[in-house]
């Protein structure tokens, strides 16, 4: 089968849709499909093109075995107006790439953000070609709840866009259960339109392994029990919370947060940290998937963050998986089911959200039994080898697109932990 992406995020970006895309395109071509992506020119998240190609409308190039047709976009950062034309001009530059393309047997639109449906739609109407509409993110709820948006004119025509793009879709695909049972329960989806495609990890790049003692020279933490973020430092995350707790550990010098990444909260938690005096903080840009491995294996366990608010109940950070595949015990600040999905598999701990001195103790904890981090990283590697891998997650998927072929109606349910 021939598949075409239709996304503003891809690689060498570095983020949550930028790894699941990605990963995705090249498990299909390991299992003999064809891929081509239309993205737009890499800018996320600072909002500076990485090309240096200036004002040029479109650039093609062959990644990894995938033909990717780049366009250009208004580079933006963060939120509001500049933001929404970042998004306003890939769905309007996207069909210069569109254009280009030899016509799918399925096109795979993601969303946030929800105006690439409109292009998808389009193209997929010209080719007589299924759109599956990608919900990673639960748009505009989300936004809406994290304080970027009041409940207005503009909310209730994203709203309008959102229940549009569902209809016009022939399937619309959910990234976690719980944006499955939202679909299904609160958008009024069919269940035969549903098709669920959780986060993966593949288990070849990250593995467990030695500490790469050169590394860990190199960041002049030779000395240390690093709890490693790696992934977009964003609002979302709440991680002035994980700065407090570094507070409370300032005087266990052995004990390091090191944050490998980028985004719109960062420059907010460097001057907080340099406030602070945090003498166990550092930040370090991201890196791409190919270099963050030896960053695992140094690592005493792996940290994400969520703030509480309901639609991080059915959240699933894909920066969870790397960690878990690398072996290491996963710090899990939340609730939800990433909580749950940490807690079934006994590979980490979980903490609640704004409860500093418990996330502090949990992870004095960890990194003081040696035997635990073991077994509980033991845990986590057999987990996602089980039920998460990206080979096994693509092969089940491609299995329901198939059954769509040889049935009127397709009835999936999301598998349990």
């Amino acid at each position: 089968m021939r598949f075409l992406f239709l996304t503003q995020y891809y690689p060498p970006e570095i983020g949550g849709p930028q790894t699941r895309l990605s990963c995705m395109a090249e498990q299909l071509i390991r299992l003999g499909h064809e891929v081509e992506v239309v993205t737009a020119r890499p800018n996320y998240p600072k909002g500076e093109f990485f090309d240096g190609l200036g004002l040029r409308l479109y650039a093609r190039e062959r990644r990894n075995g995938t033909d990717i047709h780049r366009v250009w976009v208004y580079p933006a950062m963060g939120g509001g107006f500049a933001r929404m034309v970042n998004y306003a001009s890939f769905a309007l530059t996207c069909l210069i790439g569109l254009l280009r393309c030899r016509r799918p047997d399925y096109l795979f639109v993601e969303s946030p953000p929800l105006l690439t449906s409109i292009p998808g739609w389009l193209a997929a109407a010209a080719w007589g070609a299924p759109m599956i509409f990608n919900v990673a993110d639960l748009w505009p709820d989300a936004i809406a709840e994290n304080n970027l948006l009041n409940k207005g004119l503009f909310f209730r025509l994203l709203l309008g866009l959102e229940s549009w793009s569902y209809r016009r879709a022939a399937y619309v695909n959910a990234v976690t259960e719980g944006i499955h049972d939202v679909l299904i329960s609160r958008k009024r989806l069919p269940s035969e339109k549903v098709l669920f495609l959780p986060n993966g990890v593949d288990t070849t790049r990250y593995q467990e392994r030695a500490p790469d003692e050169q590394l860990k020279r190199a960041l002049r933490l030779e000395d240390r029990r690093i709890i490693l973020w790696a992934g977009t430092l964003g609002f979302a995350h709440g991680l002035d919370n994980v700065l407090n707790a570094a507070k409370l550990l300032e005087h266990e010098p052995d004990i390091h947060f090191l944050f490998l990444g980028d985004g719109s909260a960062r420059a907010h938690l460097q001057a907080r940290a340099s406030e602070m005096r945090l003498p166990n903080v550092t930040f370090r840009d991201p890196v791409s998937m190919d270099e963050l491995a030896p960053y695992y294996s140094i690592a005493a366990c792996g940290l994400a963050s969520l703030k509480p608010m309901p639609t991080h109940d059915g959240a699933r950070p894909s920066k969870m998986f790397p960690v878990l595949a690398s072996g290491k015990p996963l710090v899990f600040v939340g609730a939800g089911e990433g909580a749950k999905l940490v807690e079934s598999a006994q590979a980490g701990v979980v903490v609640e959200p704004d409860k500093p001195a418990a996330l502090a103790e949990q992870i004095r904890r960890l990194v003081r039994n040696s035997s635990l981090l073991r077994e509980l990283g033991g845990n986590a590697r057999r987990f996602v080898e089980a039920n998460f891998d990206w080979s096994l997650l693509i092969s089940r998927w491609i299995g329901q697109l198939r059954g769509v072929q040889g049935r009127a109606s397709l009835k999936t349910q999301p598998s349990t932990f």
